[in-house]
């Protein structure tokens, strides 16, 4: 059997080993299944369980931390995909769990149709992307899994459990945002409303005035984020604001410098140079802080909000209360210049508003997301450790599917609905079927 590589970054070949996109996890599973139906995905999860394995669902591979690996049996479901329903009606879509998130973005589009808010990477699944948190940046609008409105997934027994805020509540309110540990999603139903059109305004603008406007910035726009230059005092923000347009995209000669040869070709580049030259870093920072001038554009939303990725890296995010985020951004910026670290990735700074899922990030407070990455294949255990050391002074609540080091312990202090997640966990899976190392750290045996 020949060797094979998938777009997630997975090698399959003799050995039989998963890999994540990031290259830091890998796995080796007794047994993998690809269902094509719901009710082949139900036989799969009951034959798992007659025969001893434990049972993961695994999407594109994005997230950094284990939570996907497996020693037992690992379902893909890339052929769990596409649009079941649309009701328009009730401004609803129904959508396999296997499908990405850059194709219902398309999909949506063609009928006219689209999600409030997105993540700025469109290759996760959509159960992936709920499953861990993902998000996007919004003053209002939340993250993705806070825009639906009903699930269904496969349960430890074989069964087939649907709910939403009027069935099974109390499932819906955890599910959301499961982590794997309750079942396997294998359809999601969103909200959506008639696609419409936003005005994007990127500019450099200096970190200390970006925190010192930070709640006037905040407030005055839709959709705000920011990207800070370690070892400079510059940024990059980025402020998306619903217009009535005309459309007015990015040149295509435009688009592919700044964000093909600039933002991918050339940092890919410049990232290759710091691994092996670390004392060139700062300079390489002062030149990438630079590069990218202002410009503003206005596009359906999977235009402005998403962006291409090509520069593989290994992220830790945390989400801290958002009164918090300027001082915490003072003191992480305070650690990178006494220290003899070397960054070459920008920090990404996003907020979210207060939900009302169980284990959500941003579950009942306002939050702003601070974001450390490292190039692919350098160390970055060093910072990665001195970040968190400041995000978990301010209560911080790392993202599920990105580096940290926190335990269940550690969660039953900053989530106060945590004991909700762990009672239902023990009524849908008392068996733990979908149990990994990594569920058993953050959620406790």
């Amino acid at each position: 059997m020949s060797s094979t590589r998938t777009a997630s970054g997975r090698t399959n070949g003799r050995n039989g080993t998963w890999r994540n996109w990031g290259g830091n996890v890998s796995a080796r599973p007794a047994r993998e299944v690809t269902p094509a139906s719901v009710e082949e995905l139900a036989d799969a999860v009951r034959g798992a369980a007659r025969d001893g394995l434990r049972v993961k669902a695994v999407g594109t591979g994005h997230s950094f931390t284990s939570i996907a690996a497996t020693d037992g049996l690992l379902i893909r479901p890339q052929l769990l995909t596409g649009i079941r329903d649309i009701d328009r009606d009730a401004m609803t879509v129904t959508v396999e769990a296997g499908t990405p998130l850059k194709r219902l973005n398309l999909a949506l589009a063609r009928e006219g149709l689209s999600l409030t808010n997105m993540g700025d990477i469109t290759e996760q699944t959509v159960s992936g992307a709920i499953s861990t948190g993902t998000h996007g940046t919004g003053r209002e609008s939340a993250s993705i899994a806070a825009q639906i409105r009903g699930l269904e997934m496969v349960t430890a027994d074989g069964s087939v459990l649907t709910c939403s805020e009027r069935e099974r509540p109390e499932v819906f309110a955890a599910a959301r945002i499961g982590l794997g540990a309750l079942g396997v999603v294998t359809a999601i139903t969103f909200a959506v409303e008639p696609i419409f059109l936003l005005t994007a305004r990127e500019e450099p603008m200096p970190f200390e005035r970006v925190l010192g406007d930070f709640d006037e910035l905040w407030t005055e726009n839709e959709h705000f984020e920011f990207y800070w230059f370690p070892h400079t005092g510059n940024t990059n923000t980025k402020r998306n604001n619903r217009s009535a347009g005309p459309e007015r995209p990015v040149g295509r000669v435009q688009g592919w410098f700044e964000d093909e040869f600039l933002s991918n070709g050339a940092f890919q580049a410049a990232n290759w140079i710091g691994r092996a030259a670390p004392g060139a870093i700062p300079a390489i920072a002062r030149f990438s802080s630079r590069a990218l001038s202002a410009r503003m554009y206005t596009d359906v939303p999977h235009k402005v909000f998403t962006s291409p990725r090509r520069v593989r890296f290994v992220e830790m995010e945390y989400a801290v209360p958002r009164e918090a985020v300027v001082e915490t951004l003072r003191e992480l910026k305070a650690m990178v210049d006494r220290s003899r670290l070397r960054i070459s990735f920008p920090v990404e700074v996003r907020t979210a508003p207060a939900d009302d899922i169980t284990l959500s990030t941003a579950s009942g407070r306002d939050s702003a997301y601070i974001a450390v990455h490292m190039f692919r294949g350098t160390p970055y255990q060093a910072y990665f450790t001195a970040a968190e050391r400041i995000f978990t002074a301010h209560e911080g609540r790392p993202h599920w599917g990105k580096v940290h080091t926190r335990d269940a312990e550690y969660f039953s202090r900053v989530y106060p609905r945590f004991g909700e997640f762990t009672a239902l966990r023990d009524r849908l899976d008392p068996d733990r079927l979908f149990l990994n190392d990594y569920l058993r750290r953050v959620l406790g045996p």
